[in-house]
């Protein structure tokens, strides 16, 4: 895993949309991290990074947002079984060629693909995080 240090809400922006560059069609990136440590934040990025103009928003209360089957936004916070996951459809969209950044991944873990991204933001203080990103 390699680590990158942001100091703000704008860098780690940045450092997503850079990072979007290395993802291809079908990608899944598990994206951990604490409530508040910065995952839409990061989902900002990628979007931007990927040419997506729409506003990117939590999906909390929506457990996923599509944005042009190019980007498939998780939040899996409030999903309490794997049937229920399964019910709403969530892994079919592993599946459409688009690329999937999914957090709190560990409540879908049994549907998740075999082969993943990983990344993980801790947060240092009120502004710095620390991403760590890889395979």
């Amino acid at each position: 895993m390699a680590v990158f240090i942001s100091k703000s809400r704008e860098q780690t922006e940045m450092f997503a949309c850079e990072y979007a560059k290395s993802l291809r069609a079908g990608d899944v990136v598990l994206l951990d991290g604490e409530m508040g440590a910065g995952k839409t934040v990061f989902a900002k990025g990628v979007a931007r990074g990927l040419g997506i103009v729409e506003e990117v928003t939590s999906p909390t209360y929506a457990y996923m947002n599509d944005y042009d089957g190019r980007l498939f936004h998780y939040d899996c916070y409030r999903i309490e079984s794997v049937g229920q996951a399964e019910r709403l459809g969530l892994s079919d969209y592993f599946y459409m060629g688009g690329i999937c950044l999914v957090e709190w991944a560990q409540n879908i873990a049994p549907l998740l693909p075999a082969k993943v991204k990983r990344v993980v933001i801790k947060k240092c203080n009120e502004t710095d995080r620390e991403i760590e990103y890889g395979e």
